[in-house]
């Protein structure tokens, strides 16, 4: 039997994270969250009114009562940065949990480690639970799993990019040493992708474009929702071993011999 995610004191009934930005109404947005089934959203502080409760505002379309707010520094490019909006979004929006982003290079959307690692730490003595967005590289995330990260989310691929996982050795690296939640953030463009992720090990997926970009972001909703599942499944079952030459599907001893064998 399976065991729900816990991230912290948190325990999540689904392994799909989803986004609110870039859905072309607040209504499709709440339709893909149900469809997924997700028990955990994404909101850029910096880039939403956190006071607004109008059904102007996303806030309002979502229903904390089954869904938890993951607020993220999305647009910080300096610890000071990210520490401050953490602050902010636990006043405003009653919550310890931040997905916490120092970006580095505006180009790649990738992230900064080393002010990382230093609003992780003091994010953590503030009492917040810390999921970290980091690069797929093993020695910083066992870093900022030492710093008291409630979870470590790797990159898939750069944000927004639709490539799936590019290195998936590199994530099985941090799977095999992570003692706290992995969540493979970033980079998702379809729901294979998700499977493979969930195949590999990962304990979920967080994803936003890759639904709200869709032609038909409720069903692609649906897909992702099936696809962790599957892959989930995938994982639990194990899978055959890969072999370098053919192994044939039938039994090759104790079968009947054949007429030109003879009786």
């Amino acid at each position: 039997m399976d065991q729900p995610l816990r991230i912290g004191r948190y325990e999540l009934a689904s392994r799909l994270i989803l986004g609110t930005g870039k859905y072309s109404s607040a209504e499709i947005m709440a339709r893909c969250h149900a469809e997924s089934g997700t028990a955990m959203v994404t909101v850029a502080v910096r880039r939403v009114d956190l006071s607004d409760r109008s059904e102007k505002s996303i806030l309002s379309w979502i229903d904390r009562t089954k869904i938890h707010l993951l607020p993220n520094t999305a647009g910080c490019f300096t610890a000071e940065e990210a520490v401050r909006t953490a602050r902010l979004a636990r006043e405003a929006l009653n919550t310890d949990l931040i997905k916490l982003e120092v970006i580095g290079d505006e180009l790649t959307l990738y992230p900064d480690l080393p002010e990382l690692l230093q609003a992780t730490r003091i994010l953590v003595k503030e009492g917040f639970t810390v999921l970290p967005y980091t690069t797929d590289d093993a020695v910083m995330a066992l870093r900022l799993q030492d710093a008291g990260a409630a979870a470590v989310m790797p990159l898939g691929a750069p944000i927004g990019s639709g490539r799936g996982i590019l290195n998936p050795f590199n994530l099985t690296l941090i799977l095999a040493r992570a003692k706290v939640p992995v969540i493979v953030d970033a980079g998702v463009g379809t729901a294979s992708d998700v499977a493979i992720a969930m195949e590999l090990g990962a304990d979920g997926v967080l994803l936003n474009t890759a639904v709200a970009g869709a032609k038909d972001p409720v069903a692609m909703a649906r897909a992702m929702n099936r696809a962790c599942e599957a892959g989930r499944l995938a994982y639990l079952a194990g899978r055959i071993p890969r072999r370098d030459y053919a192994v044939p599907s039938s039994p090759t001893e104790g079968r009947i011999q054949s007429r030109s064998q003879g009786s």
